[in-house]
C-alpha cells in the first residue's frame, strides 16, 4: 500500500488516509503541535514526517501481524513486562523496556500490558528518536482506539480492524505524514 499514510483534519475530526482509503482516527487531545514545541506529556500530537519502526502486538488478543513485506517492520510479542520509559531524567527515556528492570530505580514509564485493548497493537514512530532530546515527547505510537474513541495522550489512534487491515496491506517503508 501506498508509502505515506496521512493524517488530516476535517471539521475538527481526523482521518487517516492510505492511498484511496479514508480511516476515521483520533489524536493527542491537545490537538496537532510543531514538533519543535513539542513537550513531554503536553498531550499533543507532533506535526512532521515520523517513519513506522516497530511493532508491538499482545498475542493473548491478536494474532501475529503478517506483512505484505517480511521486513517492513520488526514484529515483538507484548508481555506482562514490557514498558516505554517516558522519565526525562533517565538514559533510557523514550525507548523500549523491561519493567522488571526499573521498579527499583523510581522511574516512569508507560506499561505496555494494558487491560484495555488499546495497546493490543502498537506501531513505534521515528518521532524524537534520532537523537533522543529530553523532554520533547516520548512514546508516540499509533495504535488501537480505545472503546468510546477518546483522543489519545498524543498518539493516532484508529479502529483494530483498520489498523490490522493496514498491516495486512504494508509493503514497503513507510511513513506517519501528520500536518496541519
Amino acid at each position: 500500500m501506498k508509502k505515506n499514510w496521512l493524517v488530516t483534519n476535517l471539521n475538527k475530526k481526523y482521518f487517516l488516509k492510505v492511498g484511496n482509503k479514508v480511516f476515521r482516527c483520533q489524536i493527542g487531545l491537545g490537538g496537532l503541535n510543531n514538533a519543535v514545541k513539542k513537550i513531554e506529556g503536553d498531550k499533543t500530537t507532533p506535526i512532521g514526517k515520523w517513519y513506522l519502526r516497530s511493532l508491538y502486538y499482545r498475542s493473548d488478543r491478536v494474532l501475529r501481524p503478517k506483512l505484505k513485506k517480511k521486513n517492513a517492520l520488526k514484529i515483538n510479542r507484548i508481555s506482562k513486562n514490557c514498558g516505554w520509559c517516558d522519565d526525562i531524567k533517565s538514559l533510557h527515556y523514550n525507548k523500549y523496556i523491561k519493567i522488571n528492570n526499573f521498579l527499583s530505580l523510581n522511574l516512569n514509564y508507560e506499561k505496555l500490558w494494558r487491560e484495555d485493548n488499546a495497546y493490543d497493537l502498537i506501531i513505534v514512530t521515528s518521532h524524537n528518536t534520532k537523537p533522543i532530546i529530553k523532554n520533547k515527547g516520548s512514546a508516540i505510537f499509533i495504535h488501537c482506539s480505545f472503546s468510546d474513541n477518546r483522543n489519545t495522550s498524543g498518539c493516532v489512534a484508529l479502529k483494530k480492524k483498520d489498523l490490522v487491515f493496514l498491516l495486512k496491506n504494508l509493503s514497503s517503508v513507510t511513513y506517519l505524514d501528520i500536518s496541519s
